[in-house]
């Protein structure tokens, strides 16, 4: 508990009364691995594990960082959900012919993992909840103890009415092994405090409207022509139409990337490619359908998470693009890591 209370008072702040709770359970959680365990012994049964959960800016991820750098063992692993999901697709399709494919592609993805941590777990594909179901079941069989970060608390998981009953068993998995810890209260510590450390490159791109010539040019960047549209590669044969390809820049239009059936997996796969992202055309989501928003929150979650810089050109302000029906299900945190960015706008378009 030390441990929280030091590291909040290094980033200015003091603990509230919910993130006080979530820490003494995660610093239990920590007693109980570390006395089971030692630091290389292996238990016969491993600590319970926690599902965090609370709105975005409670600090999930600052509680989870301070707790993963102070518990001293070896075989521990942290990933983002996304990025383990798609190794987990490569991993299975590789060990399709072996009767226990799940568990192989596991093990073969964790390996002597005792503690895994999955930042920001969350389920909006139906096509993947019953494979993550299987997934979770395998760790969990696998005696690996988990911490996951999440916006929702288990039951709010593939939220859509039409397939969230098939997810319930998987509901249920995550209720009955581990401890759901609510990181409940209103303030936003991300918007007040940032994130403790110095500007990451994600934070130095800027959200311009609506795109005039002087505000390209501002940042270094000039229009694409029609003769730069190309196509990116994103793996399995397949591609992305992109605006431009300048180097190690790379220039999207919104409906190019949003409004065709790409997955999060498709995302990663082009993102660690290009350090600069721009994307261009981005209206007011309340005007698309439902896929073609989610998809663009999917990738904003991507772009900050690998920490790409993005210019982010859009037709009005960022109040007015997060407004409205037809929205993320994930809006509040978009709408929080787009307010990263700084904004400018042209004098003539209000």
């Amino acid at each position: 508990m030390r441990e929280f209370e030091r590291a909040a008072q290094q980033a200015g702040f003091v603990l509230d009364d919910a993130q006080r709770q979530a820490a003494l359970r995660l610093a239990r959680l920590g007693a109980d691995m570390t006395r089971r365990r030692g630091l290389f012994s292996r238990p016969a049964a491993p600590p319970r594990g926690v599902y965090l959960w609370g709105s975005v800016g409670r600090g999930k991820s600052w509680l989870t960082t301070t707790f993963y750098e102070a518990v001293p063992l070896r075989n521990k692993r942290r990933l983002h959900f996304h990025d383990f999901f798609r190794e987990f697709h490569a991993a299975y399709h590789r060990n399709r012919g072996d009767s226990r494919v799940t568990d192989r592609a596991v093990t073969e993805l964790l390996g002597d993992c005792r503690f895994l941590v999955f930042d920001e777990f969350h389920v909006h594909d139906a096509g993947d909840a019953m494979l993550i179901g299987r997934v979770l079941r395998s760790i969990l069989d696998q005696k690996i103890t988990l911490l996951t970060t999440s916006n929702y608390p288990p039951a709010g998981l593939l939220p859509n009415p039409v397939f969230h009953e098939m997810f319930e068993p998987t509901i249920k998995l995550l209720e009955e092994t581990m401890d759901v810890v609510e990181l409940g209260g209103g303030r936003d510590y991300r918007a007040e405090y940032g994130s403790g450390a110095a500007r990451s490159e994600f934070e130095r791109g800027a959200y311009l409207w609506p795109g005039t010539g002087e505000q390209l040019a501002e940042q270094g960047l000039t229009p694409p022509e029609p003769a730069e549209r190309q196509p990116v590669e994103v793996g399995g044969g397949r591609t992305v139409p992109a605006l431009a390809v300048r180097g190690d820049r790379v220039w999207f239009d919104f409906h190019d990337l949003c409004d065709r059936p790409y997955s999060t997996g498709d995302y990663l796969a082009v993102v660690d490619r290009f350090p600069l992202w721009v994307l261009s055309g981005l209206p007011r989501l309340a005007g698309e359908n439902r896929d073609a928003a989610q998809r663009f929150a999917n990738l904003i979650d991507v772009l900050c998470d690998r920490d790409v810089r993005l210019v982010l050109v859009a037709e009005a302000p960022l109040d007015d693009v997060l407004r409205g029906e037809n929205l993320p299900l994930d809006v509040n945190r978009t709408a929080s890591r787009l307010s990263l960015l700084s904004a400018t706008a042209d004098s003539d378009a209000h």
